[in-house]
């Protein structure tokens, strides 16, 4: 049984974030620390503003992970994620910035993250981001996944 006794947002009214703050993020105990086995979260409300415009920008945010020892409570994640509504940044910056403050969280063995930005001027933008903890065998993951994501079509 996962220790809960920690988590502060899960069963609570929270207050959501005005601005950018990982500091709301929270985890728990992974029930199966010795099997790999894949976490996705996919978030489709996400939104943050254009740091030019200040007009709003929309995405589906697809976050893969392997946990370690500890997986993010997901209430606490949605009010991370809420945080960027009014936080101006491009798709590439907030695509990197949720890896890694979700690395620095959890510290899980692998960690992919995808943003599906809805096109703004005729161009979608599809950053994706991972990172494989060195303390395992994931490294060619990665490298592999990470050039699965180009597309020339």
């Amino acid at each position: 049984m996962s220790d809960t006794s920690q988590l502060t947002q899960l069963g609570a009214s929270s207050k959501i974030p005005t601005d950018y703050d990982p500091n709301v993020l929270e985890t728990f105990s992974n029930a199966h620390p010795d099997r790999d086995y894949f976490v996705t979260l996919r978030c489709p409300e996400f939104t943050t503003l254009c740091p030019i415009t200040g007009q709003p920008d929309f995405a589906t945010l697809l976050i893969n992970y392997i946990p370690n020892e500890r997986l993010v409570e997901s209430k606490s994640l949605k009010l991370y994620l809420f945080s960027f509504r009014n936080h101006g940044d491009f798709h590439e910056d907030v695509t990197n910035v949720v890896l890694d403050d979700l690395v620095k969280l959890m510290e899980p063995k692998y960690i992919e993250v995808k943003g599906l930005f809805v096109p703004r001027g005729g161009i979608a933008i599809h950053p994706f981001a991972n990172w494989a903890n060195p303390a395992f065998c994931y490294a060619e993951t990665a490298r592999i996944r990470l050039f699965e994501q180009i597309d020339l079509h």
